[in-house]
């Protein structure tokens, strides 16, 4: 019998088996897994893509069919309204009674021109019957200061008031200025520079009365010696200041008639009037000075205006 001891000898080259992985497999798998996955992905993606090529193409045909009858629809009706417009267009011409129309004249241009100028003299008469009115309803009080003026002089008048007389020809003057022309336009010159500036203080004496203290009196003269003697003068004639002359007194003395435009259009802004006195050596004076309402300006002779350049 054998033994039970007998052991059959085992295989000394036999290896035991090893359960460990190789790595390198292990990465290719993963790999491998990696582009299943996505290659499963972008068919997913593809199939989606398919799906809506199919529905737009569906959508496509669907709406321009669509459209195409709409529109088919819309010009066979308005094909039939036109059509019937057209009929009934056709019958109300039928309709018609055709009576001649009369003759109308017209009038003669040579009448219109007519009409026209005498329309045109009719305005210039207005408006000079206008602008004579402006101080109608002040003549008493403008005759009377007239009237005082012809006396003797007062030299302790208040301030702005005339303190030197004047003479009937200069008084006579200022009632045409005040009553024919309405405070704006020329008048002679009274032969030189001090008894213009006296007869303009007249005229700033009356304003003064008339405005009170909502006007200014704004001096136009072309040379600094000018201005002067319209200070001096100004200044005797109604027992001013030297304060009362500067943009923000009563008087103010121009070189430039832009500058005076400029302060006369501001004064206006703030419901002022202001009062444009312009020397008689201004041969030439701007049409703006001129817009505004209240001006008078000295016409000079030529034998005047020999002597001030002389002067000069």
């Amino acid at each position: 019998m054998p033994d039970d001891t007998d052991l059959t000898p085992q295989d000394p080259q036999a290896e035991p088996i090893s359960t460990e992985t190789d790595p390198s497999q292990s990465l290719l798998k993963l790999a491998l897994t990696e582009l299943q996955e996505r290659r499963d992905a972008l068919q997913k993606e593809i199939e989606q893509l398919q799906r809506r090529k199919q529905q737009i193409e569906t959508d496509l045909s669907t709406n321009f069919a669509g459209q195409s009858d709409a529109i088919a629809r819309r010009v066979k009706g308005f094909q039939e309204y036109l059509s019937g417009a057209l009929q009934g267009l056709a019958q109300s011409v039928d309709t018609l009674d055709l009576v001649a129309q009369p003759v109308v004249v017209q009038p003669s241009p040579l009448d219109q021109q007519a009409k026209e100028a005498t329309a045109a003299d009719a305005k210039p008469q207005a408006a000079a019957a206008a602008v004579a009115d402006t101080f109608r309803p002040d003549e008493p009080l403008i005759r009377a200061n007239l009237e005082r003026f012809l006396e003797q002089p007062d030299f302790y008048a208040d301030p702005w008031k005339l303190r030197r007389s004047l003479e009937p020809s200069d008084t006579a003057l200022l009632e045409d200025w005040f009553l024919n022309q309405g405070g704006r336009g020329a008048q002679p010159s009274r032969g030189n520079r001090p008894r213009n500036v006296l007869l303009s203080a007249g005229v700033i004496a009356i304003i003064g009365e008339l405005y009170g203290d909502q006007f200014q009196t704004l001096v136009l003269a072309g040379q600094p010696e000018r201005l002067g003697e319209w200070r001096r003068g100004l200044q005797d004639a109604l027992g001013l200041s030297r304060e009362d002359f500067g943009p923000n007194s009563g008087i103010v003395l121009f070189e430039r008639g832009d500058a005076l435009v400029e302060r006369a259009d501001r004064l206006e802004e703030r419901g002022e009037v202001p009062l444009i006195l312009i020397d008689a050596a201004e041969r030439a004076v701007d049409i703006p000075v001129l817009q505004f309402p209240l001006w008078l300006a000295f016409a000079a002779g030529p034998d005047e205006i020999d002597i001030d350049e002389d002067l000069l």
